[in-house]
């Protein structure tokens, strides 16, 4: 199914047309068949059944295609939709690779859904074939899934032990496949790059998640930005901790790992301890973490033996980054931290040491991909253009450190959703073809004064709007992150019938801290010299904050939980609120000088 006109296609054929999932993968195994290719989560008995398999590339190439001569013998063919529920494994990396070998589209699914959001997403995709394992940690995976309401699907098939009735087991399927039909089938095939290989989700963190297809040729660009940004080589070994369903799992490590040749380890469930074994282990060279952990690293007064004698270069993303992670990581431990920003719809931004060579600069700005008066060696830039855009009046905005909303047009940018809703396709594009990223930036200069940088602001939805000021819950949280006190925070507005919203910190405490009263975070952030009008005027301490299963904290939820200003019940996790039992929580005065205070 091809997914882009001949139209844009034309336009983009400086850089599409290049070879497909499958091209990628065998011209891997011929060049060498022998290296290790694959590895599994040393703890996989904690996901799923079986021991863990490491492979080189060919004995995965020969696992591959007796996984795709069982989907085939289950109707998987060019353009079938393969719902796919697997931890990261090597099974998870060979589904793919087989369910693209057929020419057939996987749409992947974290491992943390369960039937309903499986049920919601699998009707639009219109899933035909599901596979999974008899079980995703300790829930039934197989089971469930096989007693979904879909009456369009086929066939469920799973990994692991004890295979419930109506359920194809496959690791015995494998075991006596015959793969003579799939030559037949393969020698009558023809594949196109911008045929569609996969349908990922949104995060859902404000709404019903929305699919978005996505080719080889849109898929590429956003691979070659992780590429060029850690400087990988088939000489890298790549550990990958995030979940391999979305942007960050797929253009991020699956990708990469495909284009170079590197050595692909997989992490599953996250294990603070294991991730440091295996680093040490595997010599790894290159991962990405998400900022918690990049904080919490560096507070451990010591790490385990040879942890990051091998790490070159760490990625980073999902939240805000702060100069203390990235000036941190360089003068303790001599390593790069690259700042990402993605999406599955197609934004690629990486501020690396040759885009932002300042440590303290990259935890702030990105390079401007998309400029028409700059260029960029990465490869995420090439073809790429951006603007920024106010979203209430549509009017371009050229000057710096004036915030508007990121528009992309490109080679990596997605063709349109696959939802229910007609309004999210329709409201997917502006009137000029223009993706609407929902993401608010600014323009900065560098230190010659040229305006090459891009300064995350926001969300769109999570600015709070207290008394017509706008308040950057990123920027609040980014400042708050550095506190001694604070594993985790996010800002939420609260509704408040003087100044319409109100900023109200959700806070994680950080191991052996004592709690921080929202004075003494007031003052942490005075010191630090932000307006007075940015101050969060109400606190709650929770044990950890609820997010999606790819790892973004789901605001939604907390601005519910958290609705009334100053009257809020107390959090989950039994803490107090804050602004209820503290008098520091008093609202803070509202003084005409606030904003520049």
């Amino acid at each position: 199914m091809r997914l882009h006109t001949a139209e844009r296609a034309a336009r983009y054929a400086p850089w599409w047309g290049g070879p497909t999932w499958d091209r990628m993968f065998r011209d891997r195994v011929a060049e060498h068949p022998d290296r290790t290719a694959i590895v599994d989560p040393p703890n996989r008995v904690a996901s799923m059944d079986g021991p863990p398999k490491r492979l080189t590339w060919a004995e995965l190439d020969s696992y591959v295609d007796r996984l795709a001569a069982v989907l085939l013998d289950h109707g998987v063919a060019r353009d079938t939709v393969v719902g796919v529920l697997l931890p990261n494994s090597v099974e998870l990396a060979a589904v793919y690779l087989a369910i693209t070998r057929l020419g057939a589209i996987a749409t992947p699914f974290p491992v943390q859904y369960r039937e309903f959001e499986l049920t919601e997403l699998a009707k639009p995709a219109d899933v035909r074939v599901f596979v999974t394992a008899t079980r995703a940690a300790s829930w039934p995976a197989a089971r469930a899934i096989a007693e979904l309401p879909l009456s369009g699907t086929r066939a469920v098939l799973a990994f692991g032990d004890d295979v419930p009735e109506g359920v194809t087991g496959l690791d015995a399927a494998c075991a006596k496949v015959s793969t003579l039909p799939l030559g037949r089938y393969l020698a009558g095939l023809e594949s196109d790059s911008g045929d569609c290989v996969t349908i990922c989700w949104t995060s859902g963190t404000e709404a019903v998640p929305k699919g978005v297809p996505r080719c080889a040729d849109d898929w590429t660009p956003m691979a070659l930005g992780s590429v060029d940004a850690a400087s990988l080589t088939g000489a890298d070994v790549l550990l990958n901790p995030f979940p391999m369903v979305n942007m960050a799992g797929i253009a991020g490590m699956f990708l990469p790992w495909l284009i170079t040749g590197a050595v692909l380890v997989q992490h599953h469930p996250f294990d603070a301890g294991v991730f440091l074994g295996q680093l040490a282990a595997e010599r790894v060279t290159y991962t990405v973490v998400p900022p918690a952990l990049l904080a919490m690293l560096l507070r451990q007064d010591a790490l385990p033996d040879g942890a990051l004698a091998s790490l070159r270069v760490v990625g980073s993303g999902s939240a805000p980054l702060t100069e203390e992670m990235t000036v941190g990581w360089a003068e303790r431990f001599g390593i790069e931290v690259i700042n990402y920003f993605g999406s599955n719809e197609g934004a690629s931004l990486a501020a690396d040491p040759s885009s932002v060579p300042d440590h303290r600069d990259r935890a702030h700005y990105f390079p401007r991909f998309g400029s028409p008066d700059h260029t960029w060696s990465n490869r995420a830039s090439h073809g790429l253009r951006s603007r920024l855009v106010d979203p209430a009046t549509e009017v371009e905005i050229t000057e710096v450190g004036v915030p508007g909303e990121l528009r992309l047009q490109g080679p990596g940018v997605f063709a349109g959703y696959v939802t229910r809703d007609p309004r999210a396709r329709r409201e997917a594009f502006d009137d000029d073809g223009w993706f609407r990223t929902g993401d608010m930036f600014a323009y900065a200069a560098d230190a010659s004064g040229d305006p090459c940088r891009l300064r995350y602001v926001d969300r769109a939805k999570d600015i709070v709007v207290r008394g017509g000021m706008n308040i950057s819950a990123a920027e609040v949280e980014n400042h708050l992150s550095a506190h001694p006190a604070v594993a985790e925070v996010a800002i939420v507005a609260v509704p408040d019938p003087v100044m319409g919203e109100r900023a109200c910190a959700v806070v994680v405490v950080a191991p052996g801290e004592r709690a921080p009263t929202l004075a003494e975070l007031g003052a942490f952030l005075r010191e630090r010299h932000i307006a007075v009008y940015k101050l969060p005027e109400r606190l709650e301490l929770v044990e950890e904050l609820p997010r999606n299963p790819v790892g973004k904290v789901r605001k939604a939820e907390l601005r519910t939980r958290f609705v009334e200003f100053g009257t809020g019940p107390a959090s989950a996790a039994g803490a107090d609120s804050a602004s209820g039992s503290d008098p520091s929580a008093a609202p803070i005065e509202d003084h005409p000088e606030g904003a520049d205070s």
